[in-house]
């Protein structure tokens, strides 16, 4: 017998030593850690919605598990009906029409399309644009395709959108696809028509592939509904629209989201998930369709709780002498570091010594430092607690 020293050693892929480090893969290591020692941490660094899956969304599953034809292979690029739920549900929110048949994907999640559209249109050495600070999981799939990423830095003083004039002109005339995202992870911040409108004129200009990253579409504050970047003349010849189930209805670990939008794109992302899967199970497929065309009052009941959480935390922010601008989208806020500071310090300061965990602006580009991001992922008591512990640093 080959003893356990003998093991033959296996070299990886050129493609798995290009994919980035797992920044927060890190953090986590730390948080269990300190968890470990008994200390009583409260967690706002992750995107993990905190609230369950509204009754009626599991109870349709439980009843969609028992029926036969469920338990067989479900078609490839998955059941009409979810798509024609998906297509219904931009209807009624936005004013969008769209074919289920060839302007809709079924997606394990909303990731796995990110990741998937730069396996679909780059080669090794094209370029992608990319949100900076952005989703991190943008960077594996350029990776991977051995693309090459260009930086598009959103700043404070541009309401965190990128400004397209100022990008390199060579590096435009390059790119094949890029990504934009409002309610955007991890500023808060919103884009309006003007921005969407823009958007469509550049990725026309350039011929270049558009993915709206539409994550945290149900979730905007203040009377303002976010906009979907199909709601824009021209946004289906230039691109799709990405969106989960995961933040509107609280079912992250049921891994279910689609692509809606121009029709080539959505081909080829059926066409190379005909490849890798045999689609969702049947059972997640028809609780799916009837969260997105069944009763949305738990829509409005969640944001509710998330714009009380905002306003909760942001009133001890303010009388602990932290300024920062509430966002007005998504889930998370973004905060400025003290001066002196850099992110990942902070972070670590206020995970050692408030025993808060928060994710430091750097793991989400370079833009990011300077800033912590914080999520609205624990009741409104356990928010002012952390603000408070926060306040007790005599940082601000």
């Amino acid at each position: 017998m080959l003893s356990s020293a003998s093991h033959t050693r296996f070299a990886p892929a050129d493609r798995m030593k290009a994919l980035p480090t797992q920044f927060f893969a890190s953090l986590v290591g730390k948080v269990g850690r300190m968890q470990a020692q008994g200390h009583d941490l409260i967690n706002l660094g992750q995107g993990n919605p905190d609230q369950p899956t509204p009754p009626h969304i599991v109870a349709a599953l439980q009843e969609a598990a028992a029926k036969p034809q469920y338990h067989k292979y479900p078609p490839f690029s998955g059941y009409p009906f979810l798509k024609e739920a998906a297509a219904a549900r931009y209807k009624a929110d936005y004013g969008v029409e769209l074919d289920p048949e060839t302007e809709v994907a079924i997606l394990f999640g909303g990731k796995v399309g990110l990741v998937e559209i730069s396996q679909c249109l780059l080669n090794p050495g094209d370029v992608c644009l990319v949100p900076d600070p952005g989703y991190p999981d943008y960077w594996s799939g350029i990776a991977l395709a051995g693309a090459r990423m260009v930086m598009m830095p959103l700043a404070g003083d541009h309401d965190f959108l990128p400004d397209y004039e100022s990008l390199p002109a060579d590096e435009t005339a390059r790119a094949k696809l890029m990504y934009i995202n409002y309610p955007n992870n991890p500023t808060g911040s919103t884009a309006d028509a003007k921005f969407y409108e823009e958007t469509v004129r550049f990725a026309e200009r350039h011929r270049i592939a558009v993915v709206s990253d539409f994550a945290y579409g149900a979730i905007g504050f203040d009377e303002e509904k976010p906009r979907s970047f199909l709601q824009t003349p021209g946004a289906k010849n230039v691109g799709i629209e990405i969106y989960t189930l995961s933040k509107t209805y609280n079912m992250a670990g049921w891994r279910v989201g689609f692509a809606v939008g121009n029709a080539e794109l959505i081909r080829l992302i059926n066409l190379i998930q005909d490849h890798y899967y045999c689609s969702l199970f049947g059972g997640i497929q028809e609780a799916a369709a009837l969260a997105l065309t069944g009763p949305q009052d738990c829509v409005g009941d969640l944001v509710h709780i998330y714009k009380q959480r905002r306003n909760a935390l942001y009133s001890e922010l303010e009388r602990i002498g932290w300024q920062a601008k509430k966002p007005s989208g998504s889930f998370f806020c973004w905060l400025p570091v003290p001066q002196g500071m850099d992110s990942a310090g902070f972070a670590d300061l206020l995970l050692e010594q408030a025993h808060v965990v928060v994710a430091p602006g750097i793991g989400f580009g370079p833009h990011g430092e300077g800033y912590v991001r914080m999520g609205l992922l624990a009741s409104e008591e356990r928010l002012r607690e952390a603000a408070q512990r926060i306040g007790r640093l005599n940082l601000f």
